[in-house]
C-alpha cells in the first residue's frame, strides 16, 4: 500500500506539472508517426472541472449556440425521431477490476475530469412542439436500462444498444413513452467491460444493425480470452438477432454512422495508449466488411506494436489503414454525417465529436471538428467548429455524441456538464472564406 502511495503521489505530480508535449498534425490519410515511446506512467492531465457560468461554448461567425437540456444524468448519444423530438441515452458503465497500481493511479486521476453525477440508465425525450428552439419538454421516456448508449429506429422500432444487451421498443410518434416494455434483441459482450460503450446504427436499407464493441484492454494485458467477441463491429439481424463479426481489428469504435449518398458505414475509433503522447491517432474510417484494421498487433496499419506476444506477421500484413487520423488521444466519441441545413461551408461532411485527452501535457480533443468530404471520402485538415470547453486550465464541458438535425441544427452532447447544446446557422450563414470563430462568450 506504501508503494501504491508513493507512485500515486509521483503520478499527480507529474500530471501537475505536465511537461509539454510536441505538437503533430496528425490529421488526415499520411499522419506523422513518431517512433514510440516507452512509458512507465504516461503523461496524466486532467484540466479541473468548472460550471460553464455565464459562458457558453464558442461557435463559427454565422452560428450560434443554445443549451436546450441540463441537469442531465451523463447524457452520451442522441437520437432526432421524426416528429423532430431528441432522444437522449444517459448511463456510466463498465466493471472492469483493475489490474496493477498503475490502473488504480490512472482511474483516480481520469475520474477528476468527469462528473460526479450518478448515470441516469434512462433514455431523456426533448420535444419542441412549436418549433421555436426552445424544448419545453424533458421528460422520462424509459428507464431501468443498463448504460444505454446506442440508439437507432428502424420504422417503428426503437433499439437501444445497453452495455450488456441490444434491445427494441415498439416506437409511436408524439408518445413520450413506449408503447410496449423493452424486448431482447440479443446479448453483447459485457464480461470485464473495460470499453463498455456500444456504438449503433442501422443499414440504410433497415435490414441490418451495427454495433461497435470495444477492447477489454488496452493493450492484451487481460490476455487474448478477455477479447473474445471484443474490438470489432458486429452486424446484427434486426428482426432476428442473428450476428456475426463485420470488421475486426477496431479496438474501441465509439460512434458508427452510414453515408448518406453511399450507404457505406463509417466509424471513429480510439486507438491504443502508452507509447507517447502523439502515437497512436485515434481516427474516422470506412468500415469494410470483412476489414481487420490491425488491433492489438499493428496499429495505423502494419506498424507493429511490439509489446503484444506472441507476434501475427500474418494479421499484421492483412490490416487496413484507416482512412482518416483526428490526432493522437483525442478520444473521438460522436460522429454525424451532415446535411445542406447546415450551411455552404459545413454541408458535406461529418461532424466529430472530441471528448479529450487524459494523457497529453498539452491537452487534445475537447471540441466538435468538422471533416470535409469530397466524393465520398474525406479531405483536408479538421475544423473546429465547437470549441472553448477548456480554457484557464479548467474543463467546462467534454463533447461525446453529435446528431445533425435535418431542420438544420448539430445535436451536442457533453457528459461533464451534463447539456445538451444546439448550434444553428443564424440568418447570414458565414462564407467559406469570412468565417471566424467568434469571440469566447
Amino acid at each position: 500500500m506504501k508503494r501504491l502511495i508513493c507512485a500515486f503521489v509521483f503520478c499527480a505530480f507529474m500530471a501537475a506539472c505536465g511537461g509539454r508535449d510536441p505538437d503533430a498534425a496528425q490529421y488526415g490519410s499520411a499522419p506523422p508517426l513518431p517512433e514510440p515511446q516507452k512509458q512507465l506512467f504516461p503523461t496524466m492531465k486532467i484540466a479541473e472541472p468548472a460550471a460553464w457560468g455565464g459562458r457558453k461554448p464558442v461557435v463559427p461567425a454565422g452560428y450560434s449556440i443554445t443549451a436546450i437540456a441540463t441537469d442531465l444524468a451523463i447524457p452520451r448519444q442522441t437520437l432526432i425521431l421524426p416528429n423532430g423530438d431528441i432522444l437522449v441515452a444517459e448511463g456510466r458503465g463498465g466493471n472492469a477490476p483493475k489490474l496493477t497500481p498503475k490502473d488504480v493511479i490512472a482511474a483516480r486521476i481520469k475520474a477528476k475530469g468527469t462528473s460526479p453525477v450518478k448515470g441516469g440508465n434512462r433514455l431523456t425525450l426533448l420535444r419542441d412542439a412549436d418549433g421555436d428552439g426552445t424544448y419545453e419538454v424533458k421528460s422520462t421516456f424509459a428507464e431501468d436500462l443498463n448504460a444505454p448508449y446506442g440508439l437507432a429506429l428502424i420504422g417503428s422500432q426503437l433499439f437501444v444498444a445497453n452495455q450488456d444487451a441490444l434491445v427494441r421498443f415498439e416506437y409511436q410518434e408524439g408518445l413520450t413513452r413506449p408503447s410496449s416494455a423493452p424486448v431482447k434483441v440479443t446479448d453483447l459482450p459485457s464480461a470485464l467491460n473495460h470499453h463498455w460503450t456500444k456504438a449503433l446504427t442501422a443499414s440504410a436499407d433497415g435490414r441490418f444493425l451495427y454495433v461497435g464493441i470495444g477492447s477489454n484492454s488496452n493493450i492484451t494485458e487481460r490476455g487474448m480470452t478477455a477479447e473474445v467477441d471484443r474490438a470489432m463491429v458486429w452486424q446484427i439481424d434486426a428482426q432476428t438477432g442473428a450476428h456475426k463479426p463485420y470488421a475486426t481489428g477496431l479496438r474501441n469504435p465509439t460512434a458508427l454512422t452510414i453515408h448518406p449518398v453511399t450507404g457505406q458505414l463509417w466509424a471513429v475509433v480510439n486507438e491504443r495508449d502508452e507509447i507517447g503522447p502523439n502515437l497512436v491517432p485515434d481516427y474516422l474510417t470506412s468500415v469494410q466488411e470483412g476489414g481487420f484494421y490491425g488491433w492489438p498487433y499493428s496499429y495505423w496499419g502494419k506498424n507493429v506494436d511490439t509489446r503484444v506476444k506472441p507476434e501475427d506477421p500474418q494479421k499484421v500484413a492483412s490490416a487496413l489503414q484507416p482512412d482518416y487520423a483526428l490526432g493522437s488521444h483525442v478520444a473521438a466519441l460522436g460522429v454525424a454525417f451532415s446535411q445542406p441545413s447546415m450551411g455552404a461551408r459545413f454541408a458535406e461532411g461529418v461532424f466529430v465529436g472530441e471528448h479529450g485527452s487524459w494523457n497529453r501535457g498539452d491537452p487534445s480533443g475537447y471540441k466538435v471538428v468538422f471533416v470535409t468530404f469530397q466524393n465520398g471520402r474525406p479531405v483536408g485538415e479538421p475544423i473546429d467548429f465547437v470549441t472553448g470547453f477548456q480554457a484557464d486550465g479548467k474543463t467546462f464541458g467534454r463533447p461525446v455524441g453529435v446528431t445533425v438535425d435535418p431542420r438544420g441544427a448539430l445535436i451536442v452532447a457533453d457528459d461533464l456538464s451534463n447539456t445538451i447544446w444546439r448550434v444553428t446557422p443564424v440568418e447570414a450563414v458565414a462564407s467559406p472564406d469570412a468565417a471566424t470563430a467568434a469571440p469566447p462568450q
